[in-house]
């Protein structure tokens, strides 16, 4: 039989550097939008796990999957938008 031994000083010893950084907070808060509408996406396809989707069930779909691809859109046009260089011609 194979003990099983805690680390819990070794996890406990880098505890404050388990905090997340400003920086990814804010990453998380720009990216917000997109994993709400993740999660509605997946509520909606987890309603029609288990029957055959009806009329409503296959709107409510749609309606999710164009949320969370124009949630993605506008990530990827405001993270664009932040990251291109001003000025200058190419």
């Amino acid at each position: 039989m194979s003990h099983i031994v805690t680390v819990q000083a070794a996890v406990t010893a880098f505890a404050d550097f388990i905090e997340p950084t400003d920086a990814e907070l804010d990453a998380i808060e720009r990216e917000m939008p997109v994993i709400l509408a993740d999660v509605d996406l997946l509520d909606a396809q987890i309603i029609t796990l288990d029957r055959i989707p009806t009329e409503l069930d296959a709107r409510r779909l749609r309606r999710a999957r164009r949320r969370a691809l124009a949630a993605r859109v506008d990530l990827a046009n405001r993270t664009a938008g932040a990251t291109l260089p001003t000025g200058g011609a190419a």
